[in-house]
């Protein structure tokens, strides 16, 4: 039966599971940076090391899970840097003492220089790259790119479950009701886009470089929605930095694929989704106990209210004009 929670996942049962896939471990191990996983670095007896990924309870299905390897998979085979998990006789997916894990090869890098026009050049024909592949087929079993999910339901779960403090109830309902409809709006001037598999979480932390290029170490959002999604995360500053940024990125992606120029409607759009859905991201795993060390920031009342001011400048700027490249 599988597990509902982490609480018995101790660094015992995380050595037997690597070791239980054949593995001879040192017993060394290190907790990597991720909040929704489980994710540890495993020393080898013979001095290497693999990462094992333990998926959150109840949070993917096998299915889903599946088409995230899949694709991680098909990506290699066309010989894009990405990640993809280890197989063993064919299979991706493990379980061990319930709970569901995953094994990649460890490997390093830095972050991109998005000030850099090269590194943003060789971002674009990267990201166009794992688009070409992603136009094959849609996932089945994963998320898409829409306003519900990504800011509807965010905002009522944070209002109905008592996350919003006294004081900004009525600030944050109007302001979220003003920011869904311009969201909307946004969408309905974008006008039909191609949805494509994705990357989905396209930001410099998920993605490592080194002397051959860049390379992405996670998948794990992996969604279907337009191809300006694996974009906007990479752009930042003011209007004019920010078109420069969109144009090496263009000049790059270009080379190998078109991204229809009709998707620059939807910048602002997915970035205010992406803070709202964040939030509630937040507010949904805050009985895990690993979020309050990790985020002790969050739910104050400080918090809360620069939320508020930060959603205030994203409806401004949802009335600005699309940028222009």
């Amino acid at each position: 039966m599988l597990k509902q929670d982490y609480t018995d996942l101790m660094p015992e049962t995380i050595l037997a599971a690597v070791e239980f896939l054949g593995y001879e471990t040192s017993g060394r191990m290190l907790a990597l940076n991720s909040y929704e996983n489980r994710v540890y670095r495993i020393e080898l007896e013979e001095g290497d090391a693999l990462v094992a990924k333990f998926y959150r309870p109840g949070r993917w299905s096998n299915a889903a899970i599946g088409e995230e390897h899949k694709f991680a998979l098909e990506l290699v085979e066309q010989e894009i840097p990405v990640v993809a998990p280890i197989l063993k006789d064919g299979v991706s997916l493990f379980e061990y003492a319930g709970y569901r894990f995953s094994i990649y090869p460890l490997r390093g890098g830095r972050w991109p220089d998005l000030e850099s026009r090269d590194d943003l050049n060789w971002m674009g024909r990267f990201i166009a790259r794992i688009h070409n592949v992603g136009r094959a087929s849609l996932f089945k079993h994963r998320h898409k790119i829409e306003v519900n999910r990504m800011g509807n339901e965010p905002a009522a779960y944070l209002q109905e479950q008592g996350f919003i403090p006294a004081h900004l109830e009525v600030a944050y309902q109007t302001l979220a009701d003003d920011l869904l409809k311009e969201i909307q709006a946004a969408f309905d001037r974008c006008g039909n886009f191609e949805s494509i598999r994705l990357h989905g979480d396209c930001h410099r932390s998920n993605v490592l470089w080194t002397d051959d290029g860049p390379h992405f170490v996670d998948l794990d959002d992996c969604c279907n929605g337009p191809a300006i999604q694996d974009m906007w995360m990479l752009l930042s500053g003011e209007r004019q930095e920010m078109t420069e940024q969109l144009c090496d990125l263009l000049e790059g992606y270009e080379e190998f694929a078109t991204l229809e120029l009709n998707e620059l409607n939807l910048i602002e759009a997915l970035r205010s989704l992406r803070m709202m859905h964040y939030a509630a991201w937040l507010a949904r795993r805050w009985q895990d106990p690993a979020f309050p060390l990790a985020f002790p920031w969050f739910n104050t009342d400080q918090y809360w209210e620069q939320h508020v001011l930060e959603l205030r400048e994203q409806l401004s700027r949802l009335h600005e004009p699309v940028l222009v490249v």
